[in-house]
């Protein structure tokens, strides 16, 4: 598929009380060390995983964040020309990047549509688009930079774009959930970020 843009950002559009809001929810519930998608409910091999991913992570459901999110999900959707159609989100993963911690090359679309036929927003379907909102402010960590990578469909030549753009505190980032990225290692201090996977039907 081609891509216009592989990204569409808005710079300081969430307030710092909501970003309060949400790490102080967040740090008000049991952590989790954050997994990759074929590790999901199965025996985790942290020195492998580690290789890829070494996070901490904690599940946010609350209807007051999708509400202050949502409405720049669809104007990316819109003014970055995808049009995807998409009618539900997973549960908001806010995830934890302490010194040397981070999320190696990956995509949150998964290969197959989901299967779990007793939860009708999800059976069926696939992620669309996905968002990361940063809730630190850039002066309290180095690193953990979000890269991506809009490879060269000729010759596979990565082209490795790094998303200063959503380094202020309160930023959003919405991408397609096809488009590769990581997350580089923090060397100092702590980033905390917010990520949502919002799904729909099958591509035609």
């Amino acid at each position: 598929m081609h891509l216009n843009d592989h990204y569409w950002y808005f710079v300081s559009v969430l307030s710092n009380q909501f970003c309060d809001s949400v790490i102080k929810l967040a740090n008000e519930k049991e952590k989790e060390i954050g997994t990759i998608g074929q590790q999901v409910n199965k025996k985790i091999n942290k020195k492998e995983l580690f290789k890829r991913r070494k996070s901490n992570i904690v599940w946010l459901e609350d209807k007051w964040i999708y509400k202050e999110i949502h409405p720049y999900i669809h104007l990316a959707n819109k003014n970055a020309g995808w049009n995807f159609q998409w009618d539900f989100s997973e549960p908001c993963q806010f995830t934890i990047y302490n010194k040397d911690q981070h999320y190696d090359w990956h995509k949150d679309q998964h290969d197959f549509p989901m299967n779990n036929p007793n939860n009708k927003n999800v059976h069926g379907k696939i992620r669309k688009l996905s968002v990361t909102v940063s809730l630190s402010d850039p002066k309290d960590y180095k690193g953990g930079e979000l890269q991506f990578d809009f490879r060269n469909s000729n010759d596979g030549t990565p082209v490795i774009k790094t998303a200063t753009e959503i380094l202020p505190r309160g930023s959003i980032c919405v991408f397609p959930s096809f488009v590769w990225h990581r997350v580089n290692p923090v060397t100092k201090g702590t980033r905390n970020s917010l990520v949502i996977w919002n799904i729909g039907n099958p591509y035609i």
